[in-house]
């Protein structure tokens, strides 16, 4: 798939320098620079939770990375409150007719301990959040159960898993269980952020592998269970850590900026190798390709690494406070893993979409839908600036048959990236934001979002 596609791009007629399509789709394509880069970040760097030593290592790395690609690069001040695992396991204990089974779990990243020795007690399964107002669960230790299977089931799991255990606690639950958030298992549990309000009762918050989940379910439909939980979780005082920011400055309206991001931290069950290494490892090689174009593009093209996008988005609010003033007049975050690209979507004003048609017909040569649509999604780093001011994003939607298979588990490796649809994705992230950078014209805000409430 991939050697045709470029021959198509490369066989342009003969010039004196290569055109800008070949010089970024082109090159993105054939030069295998995306997944090298990927897999030294996962190799050399590996998990990279924020404030451990891995994420400070990682910001190092970045900042190399830039300078190797001649991008004037800086690192710009984030606090983040560390968290560790520490020691994790559980168990449902022996009843009538059952065995006392080990449990596959992992705790939430933001779960408190324990107490010494455990906690036990009898569990309790409700499917919904509503339904947890109404159930018994004081003394008791909730289970939520849902049937993810698909990529589309997520956003109803994910809601569980971050806001459940607070909700539990209002109730008096002691602990919390949720089936992880994934689209495929081998015993692997997935992790992700449980979200306590300043001052709220937080309770110790686990996630199981989806086997073992599913098997309490049936044992719930049998009989009363007891489960008895371990964990030795920690969360420390606040530590400095930074955001990575590289620009290529505009030759004409150099105060106009088009950002492009992706978030340095990742979880740390594995090296992150798809959330978001694949994510990184684009925006680099966008900056790198850019960079060597000239003249440079119309607007100043600004690349962020974000920091504690997974448990906190310290990064993505620092950058909004401190760049609140500036004038950005598109973004796009790439956090959707390795899959090949479908179709771009933009959250604009009036106009958007027959504004980007024009722009994103070389990503035809790649798969890309040539028709964008309209969408509400900008991205989790995007989220607090797009709330500040108008911001119109753009979204690169990818195939995510596969990445809920190992989001935020152990088997976050580069073994499982499809390297052609990597190299695909990456090209189309990077022509994407060059021809942000170069229109003339721009896209018309959406209307100013009012402030969010905070979970």
């Amino acid at each position: 798939m991939l050697a045709p596609l470029a021959l198509l791009l490369l066989a342009a007629p003969p010039a004196a320098t290569p055109s800008t399509v070949e010089s970024i789709v082109g090159r993105a394509l054939t030069d295998g620079a995306t997944l090298a880069t990927v897999t030294d970040l996962a190799d050399r760097i590996g998990p990279r939770l924020s404030g451990s030593p891995g994420a400070a290592e990682a910001v190092r790395w970045g900042v190399e990375q830039f300078k190797a690609a001649g991008v004037p690069v800086r690192t710009e001040a984030v606090t983040v409150t560390p968290w560790t695992r520490g020691e994790e396991r559980g168990e449902v204990l022996a009843g009538p007719g059952r065995r006392a089974w080990p449990l596959a779990l992992t705790a939430l990243g933001g779960s408190p301990p324990t107490p010494s020795g455990g906690v036990e007690a009898e569990v309790v399964e409700v499917t919904s959040l509503e339904a947890l107002a109404t159930a018994p669960v004081k003394g008791r230790i909730v289970y939520f159960h849902h049937q993810m299977s698909t990529a589309e089931g997520y956003g109803a799991a994910s809601e569980l898993r971050s806001f459940g255990p607070a909700k539990a606690a209002e109730r008096g639950a002691l602990a919390t269980l949720v089936r992880s958030a994934a689209s495929a298992s081998l015993r692997t549990p997935h992790t992700g952020v449980v979200v306590f309000g300043a001052g709220k009762r937080a309770i110790p918050a686990v996630a199981l592998a989806t086997e073992d989940a599913d098997a309490l379910h049936r044992w719930l439909g049998a009989g009363p269970v007891r489960v008895r939980l371990v964990l030795g979780c920690k969360t420390g005082a606040d530590v400095p850590s930074a955001n990575v920011v590289a620009e290529i400055r505009g030759r004409e309206h150099p105060e106009e900026i088009v950002l492009v991001g992706a978030h340095l931290d990742s979880w740390d069950l594995a090296v992150g190798a798809q959330d978001d290494g694949t994510g990184v490892a684009m925006v680099l090689e966008a900056a790198r390709l850019i960079a060597r174009i000239r003249p440079a593009p119309r607007r100043t093209v600004r690349f962020v690494l974000f920091m504690n996008e997974e448990n906190g988005s310290a990064g993505a609010k620092a950058y909004a406070e401190a760049h609140a003033a500036e004038v950005h007049v598109a973004a796009l975050e790439t956090d959707s893993g390795a899959g090949r690209p479908l179709w771009v979507g933009v959250r604009g004003g009036e106009g958007a979409e027959s504004f980007l048609g024009p722009l994103l017909r070389p990503l035809a040569a790649v798969g890309v839908d040539p028709a964008a649509r309209r969408t509400e999604h900008y991205g989790a780093d995007l989220r607090a600036l797009a709330r500040k001011r108008g911001l119109p994003t753009i979204h690169l939607w990818q195939d995510p048959t596969h990445y809920f298979d190992v989001h935020h588990s152990a088997a976050d490796t580069v073994d499982h990236i499809d390297p052609v649809a990597l190299a695909q994705s990456s090209a189309a992230i990077a022509w994407l934001t060059w021809a942000l950078g170069d229109a003339n014209g721009a896209l018309a805000p959406p209307p100013i979002e009012p402030p969010a409430t905070e979970p």
